[in-house]
């Protein structure tokens, strides 16, 4: 019987012949954890009495970055000491989201991952299992390089035909959680299949992916093809590139259709991530704040289409632009193609690499009854620092719009 991305990883990493419902204990290749949820799990290993880290683990200091409080400065000061102490990989402020780092320097196709953080499905865009797990799983994993899993049922996602103009995989990923629901794919793998699938880069599919736990997913996985290889080598990394793909004759438990030419730009509104609508639906909606950036839209190609839009427009008076790079590299190569000069002369405000806004923090905190149109890839009541703020989710495209409108605004009137 033929395997699914999900089957074939977990039986590679856990040397057995598992299918879906089999519980495993499997060999994990990298541990992620980041400033805001790291002290739990250092604390665990401390009370289970075992005080040392596999050289898998790394950790990242990128949702306060830098810091804006003495609490979140002594937690990034605990975590920097403890992995010096256990020679464990350590991201100072200024290096970029856990995610994008993780996916530019060390995931590999058919990697094993997790993850102190829900959005570890990223790194399924690289066609690797990525999944995010509770403190006191993470700090078995930190400890042992292995913990136990059971293998999920996937649904397939078959994505056909052509991306219309102004619609992004950002509108893809909304769409699904709007037809599937918050929990409509609890504890199940997507797997992504489709011409349109076939034809998209890695960084549209790293924001599918990315928001694949939205509708509940245990993971969003892509096969690992020559996309996939082409990033990689754009990222120096060619040699981790290995082919992976699933069997023609796996067993799905579900699958799902998407015609992605009959696609338009989508947004959710508050304060549920499946709460989606066409944007002509919202058109006109005032805001006080886009945000474009996160872990979901902070790459290259995301920065790109917003300059494109905004090039020699200003941003209205009314509106606060914020744009955060995902990570050191990204804002680099947007300073040298002079993607950065773009958005600073639109009136943009440009943050150091990290999450920014999207955890409420600092950097971004909505006041009393404000709007915020963001590209991050949660719009719950208070997610951006206060509950008395409304978040709506779009493509970078539609945020670049609104910016310049000053409402929610369809950007294929600017394509």
């Amino acid at each position: 019987m033929g395997k699914t991305l999900a089957e074939k990883i977990l039986s590679e990493k856990a040397k057995v012949d598992a299918y879906a419902g089999d519980l495993v204990v499997a060999n994990i290749d990298r541990i992620a954890l980041q400033d805001g949820t790291a002290p739990l799990a250092i604390r665990q290993l401390k009370e289970i009495g075992i005080y040392k880290a596999t050289d898998k683990t790394h950790f990242f200091v990128d949702h306060a970055a830098p810091s804006p409080r003495r609490e979140l400065s002594n937690d990034q000061k605990f975590i920097r000491e403890f992995a010096e102490k256990v020679n464990a990989d350590f991201n100072p402020p200024g290096e970029g989201v856990i995610h994008q780092l993780m996916v530019e320097r060390y995931v590999k196709p058919g990697d094993l991952v997790v993850g102190a953080d829900s959005h570890t499905c990223t790194y399924g865009g690289l066609g690797a299992f990525g999944t995010g797990m509770g403190s006191t799983d993470i700090a078995v994993a930190i400890a042992l390089g292995k913990n136990w899993f059971r293998v999920p049922e996937t649904f397939r996602i078959d994505v056909y035909g052509k991306l219309s103009k102004g619609v992004f995989a950002k509108d893809i990923i909304l769409k699904l959680i709007g037809d599937l629901g918050v929990d409509g794919a609890d504890y199940k793998a997507l797997e992504f299949h489709g011409e349109c699938i076939d034809n998209m880069d890695v960084e549209g599919r790293l924001t599918i992916a990315n928001m694949a736990i939205e509708c509940g997913a245990k993971a969003g996985i892509f096969e690992a093809d020559e996309k996939t290889r082409e990033y990689l080598t754009y990222l120096g990394r060619k040699a981790d590139f290995r082919e992976i793909r699933a069997d023609e004759d796996a067993i799905y438990e579900k699958e799902v259709y998407i015609d992605a030419s009959n696609l338009p730009p989508l947004v959710a509104k508050p304060h549920n991530v499946d709460n989606v609508v066409e944007v002509t639906e919202v058109e006109g909606t005032p805001v006080d704040q886009v945000f474009i950036g996160t872990c979901t839209n902070g790459r290259i190609s995301d920065l790109e289409i917003a300059a494109r839009i905004l090039k020699g427009k200003k941003v209205s008076k009314k509106v606060r632009l914020i744009i955060g790079p995902a990570s050191r590299r990204i804002y680099i190569e947007a300073l040298e193609k002079g993607i950065i000069k773009v958005l600073l002369e639109a009136g943009g405000l440009v943050l150091p690499p990290g999450c920014g806004p999207c955890v409420g923090i600092h950097q971004g905190v909505l006041a009393d009854g404000e709007v915020c149109l963001s590209t991050q890839n949660r719009n719950f009541k208070g997610r951006m620092g206060n509950p008395e703020a409304y978040i709506y989710l779009s493509s970078p495209a539609t945020a670049a719009a609104s910016a310049i409108k000053g409402c929610i605004t369809d950007p294929r009137e600017y394509l």
